[in-house]
Parts: C-alpha cells; sequence; structure tokens
C-alpha cells in the first residue's frame, strides 16, 4: 500500500494527509474548494514547522512531506492511483453515503474505502457501495499527528483481510489502532460525547460556572482539559451532530442533546472555529476567557 487518498482538507482532513506523508506515503489531498485545499495545505506546512522547532523532525524531513502531497479538486483525478481512501467530510450521513457511491464507481475494485466517521454507522455508509467487505472505519483523533489512537471500526460486511490491513497500515505510520463494533458513537464519543453533555446540562442548570465545572474535571479527574473547553476545541457543531445520531440510534433519551447547546449551534457559536462558545476566543485560541454570556451568570 503505497497511495493513499484523503477526501476533505479540513482540520481532520489534513492532519491524516500529514501524517501519511510524514512517513513517505505518496497522498492525494481531496477537496471540491481550492482555498480549502490551500488553507490545509498551509495549516499541513505550520504544524511541520512545529516540529522542526521542537527538533522531533529535520528541515528535510519537512521538505519531504510536503513534496509527498498532492492536490485534487475531483474525486476521479484523486483517487486515480489510490490503495486507500480515507474520507474525512463533514459529519452528515448523506454526503457520506454520496461520497462512497462515487468512489465505488470511480475507485478500482481492490481499493479499501475508509471513513473518518466519528459516529455514523460503517454499515450504513458500506450500504452505497458494491464493496461493503471493503469498507471499513478510520477514527483519527485530533490533533492527528500527535493522537495515537485509531478507532478501527469493523462495518457488518468488514472482511478480516481488510480489517487487518487497515491495522497493520496504522501501526505503520505510529498510531495504536483499537478494534470496535459498528454503534453509535462506537466507543470514544458514546462515551466522551454525553460526558460533554452532561457538563453542558449542569451549567445550563446553574449548578457551576464554566471555568468551574472545567477545574473540577480538570483537578478532580486529571483531565488534560476540562469538558466544555473541550467541545469548544472539537466545535459545538460537530458535538450536535454526534448527540444526535446517538439519540437517533438508541432512542434513549439519555441521548437527547441539552437544549443550552442546541440553542449555541443555532447562534453560530460554535467555539474555536467561530471565535466564540463556551470561552471568548477573539483575542487568544485558548481558554482563558469565559464567553460574555456565561461570565455574567
Amino acid at each position: 500500500m503505497k497511495n493513499i487518498a484523503v477526501i476533505g482538507a479540513g482540520t481532520m482532513g489534513n492532519g491524516i494527509a500529514h501524517t501519511f506523508a510524514q512517513f513517505n506515503y505518496k497522498v492525494s489531498l481531496i477537496d471540491i474548494s481550492e482555498a480549502s485545499l490551500e488553507k490545509g495545505m498551509a495549516t499541513i506546512a505550520k504544524n511541520l514547522d512545529r516540529m522542526v522547532a521542537k527538533e522531533k523532525i529535520s528541515e528535510a524531513d519537512k521538505t519531504q512531506t510536503l513534496q509527498n502531497i498532492s492536490t485534487f479538486t475531483t474525486i476521479k483525478e484523486g483517487v486515480e492511483n489510490a490503495d486507500l481512501v480515507v474520507e474525512a467530510a463533514t459529519e452528515n450521513a448523506v454526503l457520506k453515503s454520496k461520497i462512497f457511491k462515487e468512489l465505488d464507481d470511480v475507485c478500482a475494485t481492490n481499493t479499501i474505502l475508509a471513513t473518518n466517521t466519528s459516529s455514523i454507522s460503517i454499515t450504513q455508509i458500506a450500504a452505497a457501495t458494491n464493496r461493503p467487505d471493503k469498507v471499513i472505519g478510520m477514527h483519527f483523533m485530533n490533533p492527528v499527528p500527535i493522537m495515537k489512537l485509531v478507532e478501527i471500526i469493523r462495518g457488518y460486511n468488514t472482511s478480516d483481510e481488510v480489517m487487518e490491513t487497515i491495522a497493520e497500515l496504522s501501526k505503520k505510520v505510529g498510531k495504536i489502532p483499537v478494534e470496535v463494533n459498528d454503534y453509535p458513537g462506537f466507543v470514544a464519543n458514546r462515551i466522551l460525547m454525553p460526558m460533554i453533555n452532561e457538563s453542558i446540562e449542569t451549567l445550563y442548570n446553574k449548578v457551576a460556572g464554566v471555568e468551574e465545572i472545567d477545574t473540577v474535571m480538570k483537578l478532580g479527574m486529571a483531565h488534560p482539559m476540562g469538558p466544555l473547553q473541550l467541545a469548544d476545541f472539537i466545535g459545538l457543531d460537530v458535538c450536535l451532530s454526534i448527540m444526535n445520531v446517538l439519540y437517533d440510534g438508541f432512542k434513549n433519551p439519555k441521548y437527547a442533546p441539552c437544549p443550552l447547546l442546541v440553542n449555541m449551534v443555532m447562534a453560530g457559536k460554535l467555539g474555536i472555529k467561530s471565535g466564540e462558545g463556551f470561552y471568548d476566543y477573539s483575542e487568544s485560541r485558548k481558554a482563558e476567557k469565559v464567553a460574555k454570556m456565561f461570565s455574567l451568570s
């Protein structure tokens, strides 16, 4: 396996492309937006510069990594020689199914199709193709070049051979693969997102403020960042999307998204990406200042 195509140049997509390219795989980074591709490549270059500054890689390594990545604005061109395609588009089941149907049409018959979905059924996505045995979940963690875990999700029809191939590939790019089965939220988000949602409920019910909730979890449970800060980092729209997948999948009220989360997303308060969530990021990308609406409560 030498040629990897990555669909989506956003946070996860450019991180996945960076990781494979750094381990000398030839990567095609695909996005319908030229501007998104330029931004994604700039992010990769910036992250590589940080690694050079920390002496984790050399300047030559940085140059080689960037040379290993080619960009494309159409799926057909980008996947022409791909042994593996990793889809990292928006967390939307309809969109992902549409992408996988196109991939099935244009990719070679032996190409493995992976999705970076954090919650949507692999079996559902695979149903859009004529190769469900070659469809698998590769849920990378953010930031991809740093985080070691990859959740490997087996769809109902995913073959043992594909499972083993992707697990071995993950190890070759410095990751630790963990195999899980195909249920809403898998393991990571089935546990994490209800905790974040409950933290938002705690704020909504005025049990404590933003900093107080995060401080309890950081100091009491040794979490590196509090759940509200983490929600801002992930993106509140993403959190809401995953909670909706859990709620729709299990039909259990405990997975219903908090009304405060719903309202914040509708108001465009999405966290770091929008400049404001539970914290105000207008002056710094660090969670140093509580957002005005919560600092008054």
